[in-house]
């Protein structure tokens, strides 16, 4: 596998990429930087939108502009205008959270996750905005929502929360996003760093980025097993997708933020996103955001 930074751009905080096969441009975002970043993989060129506030994740629409989970809510932001178009914040009433990492669902309904900004336990929820830009509490008393993808047969849902050191599975119901019956398909050793972004490849396996874990793992969820692992030159790895003409390499987000300054001397990359080629490995863009009703 060869692995090396997309770009110069380091993030403080990298999360969520995004790959627009259309375009052949790799998206993610910086939180601590208010900034949602995409790069072009023909032309090599570099460009940015700055957010009003932290951008915890986001996702592209049908009309190929964007839907972000934003500290004060969820919003359309034209990709040309860059001009915001508030959707709503379910959170006004928790001026301590911001949103983290967020995805479309198989139909095309965006989920997206929230947090403590100090570290507080148990204030974070889980929200799904549907096609009429109704916004529904899915999960509640999440400390950090992070990983949250869909099973290959849309029957099962994952989800992350951090500190439990857990993958959980509901029963998914495609046609309303409702979901039920909890239960525990992972539990990750401390060893192996905490689970923070995730995907899944054709195979149906989960990969997971791993905090202070200087890897992405490759993990069976009918087993519990991990069964792969691809090293890293950074230790805050944060998210991963799929992307590229074939579907097989990856992109992969990093972070820099609370590194000691001996700690940047020992990650000279840390906060670089990276793309791996010739993974063997497969996997799928997620939908884009259903604006058919709008």
């Amino acid at each position: 596998m060869n692995i090396k930074p997309l770009c110069n751009h380091k993030s403080m905080l990298g999360e969520g990429p995004v790959w627009d096969a259309a375009n052949h441009t790799i998206f993610w975002v910086d939180i601590m930087g208010c900034a949602i970043h995409a790069l072009d993989m023909k032309s090599h060129a570099l460009r940015s939108i700055s957010t009003p506030s932290m951008i915890g994740s986001f996702a592209l629409c049908s009309d190929g502009n964007i839907i972000a989970a934003l500290q004060d809510g969820f919003a359309f932001i034209n990709k040309n205008t860059r001009e915001i178009n508030a959707i709503g914040d379910p959170e006004k009433h928790l001026k301590g959270n911001r949103f983290n990492d967020g995805k479309t669902d198989p139909a095309g309904r965006f989920w997206a996750g929230s947090m403590s900004l100090n570290g507080e336990k148990g204030t974070g929820n889980l929200y799904m905005v549907d096609e009429q830009l109704q916004v529904k509490k899915q999960i509640e008393n999440v400390s950090i929502s992070n990983g949250l993808c869909w099973s290959l047969d849309h029957r099962f849902f994952y989800y992350i929360d951090t500190p439990t050191m857990e993958v959980v599975r509901y029963d998914y119901d495609n046609a309303t996003g409702e979901i039920s019956n909890k239960t525990t398909v992972i539990s990750i050793p401390a060893k192996e760093g905490y689970p923070d972004g995730m995907t899944i490849d054709s195979e149906g396996m989960l990969w997971i980025a791993h905090w202070e874990g200087w890897q992405v793992a490759r993990w069976d969820p009918s087993t519990g097993n991990k069964i792969d692992a691809i090293h890293l030159p950074v230790s805050l790895v944060t998210s991963i997708c799929f992307g590229g003409e074939n579907m097989d390499e990856m992109f992969i987000t990093s972070a820099r933020v609370g590194l000691t300054d001996e700690q940047l001397a020992e990650e000279p990359l840390a906060g670089s996103s990276f793309i791996i080629s010739k993974t063997g490995f497969k996997g799928f863009t997620f939908p884009a955001f259903n604006l058919s009703q709008q």
